[in-house]
């Protein structure tokens, strides 16, 4: 039976480095999902450090790089997040798609914008260098926290909770469509999946890919879903095998060979053409 095309599916905040990143069941998802277009909402990395990147993070770059082969006739967008800035450029280049701080698009005669939300996070504006102090402290308790990531987990949720405050992320982001004349718009930042309807504009929120509620969005001609992944639904065989308390450092381990594979199969051996960051 075949899937329902999307017109839009949205995914963001994966955090690729980290090791609460669910690069894996990211993959399943846009693997057992057709779209037209893809929309990579922002801080797909967590820093600046490849080293940091497991095989399940190169594998989930490599399958972005398939899906933006123009043979597949799928539009790829990444929106550059707080935590991508200073990859776009070569990221661009990587897995071949065309970078953005904002994307805008017309569907179903509603006009629709993509924008990271963290403009709209007071604390992430003026407060860059703390935010980036942060970041740093939350990879290396990774390093140091026990199996199940109660401490990381922890960080996480209240960093969101009180500095991210997804409320006024939503309220900017409202006033920023109305000032635009878009009827819905779509932010990540947060890791909150939600939605809120005011004055006729719908914004909604992608969720986040690092704690257990991983969560994204689809757009379609029965309007905006928000989707929970589901472990069993998207099991493939090729996870069969696999367990699941696999130590993260074996993964690193493998992450140069996953490199090579990765630039074989993407074609990143050979010479490829890219556009330039948009603005």
């Amino acid at each position: 039976m075949d899937l329902p095309v999307h017109n839009t599916l949205i995914l963001s905040d994966l955090h690729l480095g980290a090791e609460t990143s669910h690069a894996r069941e990211a993959t399943r998802v846009l693997k057992e999902n057709r779209f037209q277009r893809l929309i990579l909402l922002g801080d797909i990395f967590a820093d600046l450090n490849f080293a940091r990147l497991t095989k399940d993070h190169w594998k989930f770059l490599g399958y972005i790089r398939k899906l933006s082969n123009p043979k597949r006739n799928i539009e790829v967008i990444w929106v550059e997040g707080n935590h991508d800035h200073g990859l776009t450029n070569i990221m661009s280049h990587l897995v071949g798609v065309r970078v953005y701080q904002r994307y805008v698009w017309q569907y179903d005669g509603l006009r629709h914008i993509a924008i990271h939300g963290h403009q709209f996070d007071g604390f992430q504006v003026n407060n860059v260098r703390l935010s980036e102090f942060g970041t740093s402290l939350y990879l290396t308790l990774q390093k140091l926290d026990f199996k199940s990531k109660p401490i990381v987990r922890l960080i996480d949720r209240l960093n969101t909770r009180w500095l991210r405050m997804s409320h006024k992320v939503s309220a900017g982001a409202l006033q920023y469509a109305r000032q635009r004349g878009a009827d819905r718009i779509f932010c990540g930042h947060t890791h909150a999946a939600m939605h809120v309807e005011q004055d006729g504009i719908h914004y909604y929120n992608s969720g986040g890919w690092v704690d257990s509620r991983l969560t994204y969005l689809t757009v379609d001609e029965q309007g905006v879903q928000i989707h929970e992944y589901n472990e069993h639904e998207y099991a493939e065989h090729e996870y069969a095998g696999r367990a699941d308390d696999r130590d993260s450092s074996q993964e690193r381990g493998e992450a140069d060979s996953s490199l090579a594979d990765f630039a074989d199969e993407s074609g990143l051996l050979e010479d490829v053409e890219y556009e330039s960051v948009g603005r």
